[in-house]
């Protein structure tokens, strides 16, 4: 059996792993997953379609699995999924998708959800990332792996964070971020590459070197948009790693919508 404590309500349709640990005064709905070695802490309340893997340690006073802030929202069966070996602090609030999406907010692994992170319905969170205290996400972000978001970021909805992307404090976004770029302001800007989070991670000096060509054409040459990408892609090279830096980018880019652009 579950490691339940007396006060917690946990509906006898929920799926617990026998190595779950729930602590005093959380209420765990009936349609919730949790896997081995995940620990939930007192006075949460997960609800809805709710799928927890394994080893995520979840503080107290969390929300997870309520239905989506969004007047649309028709009681549809959406989902919350969370991966494995995620910290979720406290007060966090995570909603299920809306069948105006994918139908799925979605959490990958080894995550750092620092206190009062807000993931609106529909949300694409890659692994790895860090979000530091009142990151505030709209509905149908995404965020790359390893990206950091500083705290009080405030993303609007539709918006994506590239891989290894990183935002000051109090930035406010209201375009794509690109991979490996740092932005800061309201409403943000670019204001470098993350190169040192880069050399940190292990990239080699010539991937560091690609992207400070990338970020060139971006954002130094005054070129297009459509120009910048043309001039990316035409970085062709031998070495293996720098044409895995250089896909990162285009592939991002070339998803980009018209209508949005990138943060400038």
């Amino acid at each position: 059996m579950a490691h339940i404590h007396p006060s917690a309500l946990v509906d006898p349709g929920a799926q617990l792993h026998e190595s779950v640990t729930v602590g005093p005064y959380t209420i765990i709905g009936p349609h919730v997953r949790i896997g081995a070695g995940t620990t939930v802490a007192s006075h949460c309340v997960i609800e809805g379609r709710t799928t927890i893997g394994e080893d995520n340690r979840i503080f107290q006073f969390n929300s997870l699995g309520a239905v989506p802030q969004d007047k649309k929202y028709a009681g549809e069966p959406c989902e919350l999924i969370i991966g494995d070996r995620n910290t979720i602090r406290e007060f966090c609030t995570f909603n299920i998708g809306t069948a105006q999406d994918q139908g799925v907010t979605r959490i990958g692994n080894d995550n750092w959800l620092m206190a009062y992170v807000h993931l609106a319905h529909d949300c694409q969170v890659g692994n790895r990332t860090v979000f530091a205290n009142s990151t505030q996400l709209a509905g149908h972000v995404q965020v790359g792996d390893w990206a950091i978001l500083g705290g009080f970021t405030v993303v609007h909805q539709f918006c994506r964070l590239g891989a290894h992307s990183f935002t000051a404090m109090n930035s406010l976004l209201f375009a794509d971020l690109p991979p490996f770029a740092m932005c800061q302001g309201q409403p943000a800007q670019v204001r470098s590459m993350n190169y040192e989070g880069l050399k940190r991670r292990g990239f080699s000096a010539a991937q560091v070197q690609a992207v400070k060509q990338m970020h060139k054409a971006l954002y130094r040459e005054e070129l297009t948009l459509q120009a910048a990408i043309e001039q990316i892609q035409a970085m062709s090279h031998s070495d293996s790693g720098i044409v895995e830096v250089v896909d990162v980018m285009s592939t991002f880019l070339a998803q980009v919508s018209p209508g949005r652009g990138i943060i400038r």
